[in-house]
């Protein structure tokens, strides 16, 4: 192994390595690093070339054939350690750094949306579990997703990289199968990020639908098409933050971030003053299993559904990593703060509602009820007024609004970096870096193109879109239960872990038992359909597209990614 002892120490300032197509996995004796050297290291066809190149600049990892990657001005390269973090890693700096604390909180706060899901998705709590399980559901939630956020902030201070979750099972799971499991986690991420852009779009789109029935409910005609125009129209836009005003999207999820806090006391107050109330034994003990399921306990696992959705998604601010300050810092204190901001404002709005909601019945069967958003007959019959419930129902829509955007931003760079390791088709041209807006452009417009033809699914069907939507939930979950198991088996096999800023120490092996056993469940419940018996309609068809993601990708693997794709463990250098 004396040949491979250059990829080990510090780089020559004289020396490039040029990745092949081709890896091997030697034997598992060697050491982490070095075991991905394949002997004899300069033999033709084998996984690495050493080129001597006289003016070649210092730590340069390309794959074969793709051009240089460019930096950025030195002023938005971060800190020291965003710098140390990046020749960890093997990267170049390409992408500014603008993002600091509050800006990234008020991304991933307003990515997550956590109580306007629980105010726009009411109805489908009321239909399985009514309000006690929709207070108690929630805390369940929060408290399975404390355990869950802990285990992602500890692998983000590790490694603070656009990648996220593929990046982190290539570097924490088992060799013998870290390839694949990385390359499924990056697909989960793609699969999932680009559905939750078309799933909150659509939920925008619907609400502004719902609204028009309130307002003509003896003139307007609901049809599938309309909808699908407002979530292009609600595309376009948030495309438009992410390219032509990129530069401003720090500032623009600052604001939002405003919008997200005090939007749920500019509903709950007008609630708490004007609306009827029900009894607290009613609200707090009353289950209500209106899906058909054969015992309550099962209707209250399958209510869990949505209230999930209100707190899944903050892996979104590590896709962003590479364009925030003293990542490796603040990752870790964004994820832990937005935990308790999120379950706070949820769980005052979820128990304002469960007051507020006095008829569970007439709310979900009124105009507006069977479109599936109760929640506007109810802000009406607090305050009798068609305006008043207007202002009222827009105030999550912008803040929905602002998760779209930020979903993109979040898609496109999950896209960029797993291309960046031949991840997926066109790799070399969705690895690009727009040189003078310094976005990836080009995955951005990838993110553009798949929810523009994704509503359209719409007009023909409504129940294949809804199964499109299905996969965000479950394929997010997914790449959770994947890296943290990762990471719990490491820990097991009492393995050393990269040092980091933020970690779990001593309890961390009981804290990734206690996370995937509440991923697990959750992450099966989310094939469920919401009521039973089931039509070809109300079918959740999730569970068969999720099969049908998994067998493509994994053939799309073994034919041509195998080849392509590059671990991101083989470029790690943690000597440095």
């Amino acid at each position: 192994m004396n040949a491979c002892r250059p990829f080990v120490r510090p780089w020559p300032t004289s020396v490039k390595l040029i990745c092949s197509t081709s890896l091997r996995v030697p034997p598992a004796s060697l050491g982490p690093i070095e075991s991905f050297c394949p002997p004899p290291f300069r033999k033709p066809g084998s996984s690495f070339l050493l080129a001597m190149e006289k003016d070649s600049p210092p730590v340069q990892v390309v794959e074969d054939g793709s051009p240089q990657p460019f930096e950025v001005a030195k002023k938005w390269k971060g800190t020291a350690a965003d710098q140390h973090d990046m020749l960890v890693i093997g990267r170049k700096q390409q992408l500014r750094r603008n993002f600091h604390l509050i800006s990234i909180l008020g991304f991933g706060c307003n990515l997550i949306c956590g109580w306007e899901i629980n105010v726009t998705t009411l109805g489908l709590t009321l239909t399985n579990g009514g309000t006690a399980g929709m207070i108690y559901g929630f805390i369940l939630t929060i408290f399975g997703f404390t355990f869950v956020y802990a285990s992602l902030a500890e692998m983000a201070s590790m490694s603070p990289t656009a990648g996220g979750q593929y990046h982190w099972v290539s570097e924490f799971s088992p060799r013998s199968c870290q390839k694949y499991l990385s390359y499924l986690s990056g697909w989960l991420c793609f699969t999932g990020w680009q559905a939750a852009i078309g799933s909150i779009a659509f939920l925008v789109g619907s609400t502004v639908q719902a609204l028009i029935v309130l307002h003509r409910p003896d003139t307007y005609i609901y049809e599938a098409w309309h909808g699908t125009l407002l979530v292009i129209a609600i595309v376009l836009s948030a495309f438009l933050f992410n390219s032509v005003l990129a530069k401003r999207l720090p500032l623009v999820e600052g604001l939002v971030l405003l919008v997200h806090v005090c939007g749920m006391f500019a509903i709950c107050i007008p609630l708490w003053a004007l609306s009827s109330r029900k009894s607290a034994h009613a609200v707090f003990t009353e289950f209500t299993n209106s899906g058909g399921w054969s015992t309550t306990g099962l209707s209250f696992m399958v209510g869990l559904t949505p209230l999930t959705g209100s707190m899944a998604g903050i892996d979104s601010v590590v896709h962003m990593a590479e364009e925030i300050k003293d990542a490796s810092k603040t990752l870790p204190r964004t994820i832990m703060t937005a935990l308790p901001l999120n379950a706070t404002l949820g769980l005052i709005t979820i128990i304002t509602l469960a007051f507020c909601t006095v008829n569970v019945d007439n709310v979900l069967s009124s105009p507006t009820g069977l479109m599936g958003f109760p929640f506007i007959e109810v802000f009406y019959e607090a305050t009798g007024s068609l305006a008043g419930t207007t202002v009222m129902a827009v105030i999550p829509m912008i803040s929905l609004f602002g998760s779209v955007v930020a979903e993109v931003a979040t898609a496109s760079r999950q896209i960029w970096a797993f291309a960046r390791d031949g991840g997926v088709p066109f790799s070399s041209r969705l690895a690009k870096v727009h040189p003078r807006w310094t976005i990836p452009l080009n995955a951005i417009l990838v993110s553009l193109v798949v929810n523009l033809l994704l509503p359209l699914i719409n007009i023909g069907s409504t129940a294949a879109l809804n199964a499109i939507f299905s996969l965000s939930g479950v394929s997010i979950l997914c790449s959770y239960i994947l890296c943290i198991g990762s990471i719990l088996i490491k820990r097991l096999r009492n393995e050393p872990l990269p040092p980091c800023g933020w970690s779990l120490g001593r309890y961390g092996i009981f804290i990734n038992i206690v996370a995937l056993c509440y991923l697990v469940p959750v992450a099966l419940f989310q094939f469920f359909p919401p009521i039973i018996p089931v039509a070809a309609v109300s079918m959740n068809w999730g569970c068969l597209l999720f099969g049908s993601m998994i067998i493509f990708s994994t053939t799309y693997y073994v034919i041509y990614g195998r080849k392509t794709y590059i671990p991101p463990v083989m470029r790690i250098r943690r000597d440095i």
